[in-house]
């Protein structure tokens, strides 16, 4: 089972679970621990791989199904029956992916850095990406992609943490990860046409040049969905500019609990 993180709010019947981006981990929610755990029960998980968990898998490849389930297996051991999803970055696929198979265990979606369709330029990158995957080593690759991501000053502190964190991936894990990008193109389309009935939050950054216009896109097409655009910031929202973001989500969740 995939490593985790409870931290029990003493009256709440609220959870707020936390699911990080490929190459990160749980520790990328630093900002938001006191000010969630204040209000709610949360739950911050550590994907196969990632972070401290470890897991060896019987198979060679990954898909979102199978990550997705990993996260599922852990929300039930903490015996969660629903709960307010948070993701960052490609975490927002696998919330997605849960909502799809499962979605009595999602009350509402909040993605920040939201991954929702690839533009011209993101396809370029995966595809130079997968050529250069057999000869760099993957660090070097890694680093290549934030810098491209997160190319601004403003951007170090969310960079800088990114690839704190890739540095505890391993080579083969890394690999394993970076193959769900080639069917990554199709997989979006997928979920796009996806019937979400469920509140949804996208707090994306107006320097985020490579996924704010498909998430602009994307909310207009559903009337359940709210874009919050943060100025001055790049893909990781929730680092850059952690108040505004934390506010925005939970006046969201509070929202929702009147209703």
């Amino acid at each position: 089972m995939l490593y985790s993180k409870k931290i029990n709010h003493p009256i709440s019947d609220q959870w707020v679970v936390f699911i990080h981006g490929a190459g990160g981990s749980s520790a990328i929610w630093h900002k938001q621990i006191k000010p969630f755990s204040n209000l709610y029960n949360i739950l911050l998980v550590d994907l196969r791989g990632h972070g401290k968990s470890k897991l060896k898998s019987e198979k060679s490849e990954y898909s979102f199904e199978v990550i997705s389930k990993d996260v599922i297996e852990v929300m039930h051991s903490h015996n969660i029956s629903q709960a307010h999803l948070v993701g960052v970055s490609m975490g927002s696929i696998i919330i997605k992916q849960i909502y799809t198979t499962n979605p009595e265990l999602v009350k509402s979606m909040i993605f920040a850095g939201a991954v929702t369709k690839l533009n011209i330029k993101s396809r370029a990158l995966l595809k130079l990406g997968r050529m250069l995957n057999r000869f760099l080593p993957y660090m070097t690759l890694y680093k290549l992609f934030a810098r491209i991501m997160m190319p601004k000053k403003n951007h170090d502190q969310s960079r800088k943490m990114f690839i704190q964190e890739a540095k505890k991936l391993m080579d083969k894990e890394f690999k394993r990860w970076f193959k769900l990008t080639a069917r990554l193109t199709a997989y979006l389309s997928i979920l796009e046409n996806n019937n979400y009935r469920i509140p949804q939050l996208y707090i994306m950054g107006s320097e985020d040049h490579l996924f704010l216009n498909p998430a602009i896109e994307l909310t207009k097409k559903n009337k359940l969905s709210i874009l919050s655009v943060i100025e001055n910031c790049g893909h990781v929202v929730n680092i850059e500019n952690s108040e505004k973001f934390n506010s925005l989500s939970i006046a969201f969740i509070e929202k929702i609990k009147s209703e």
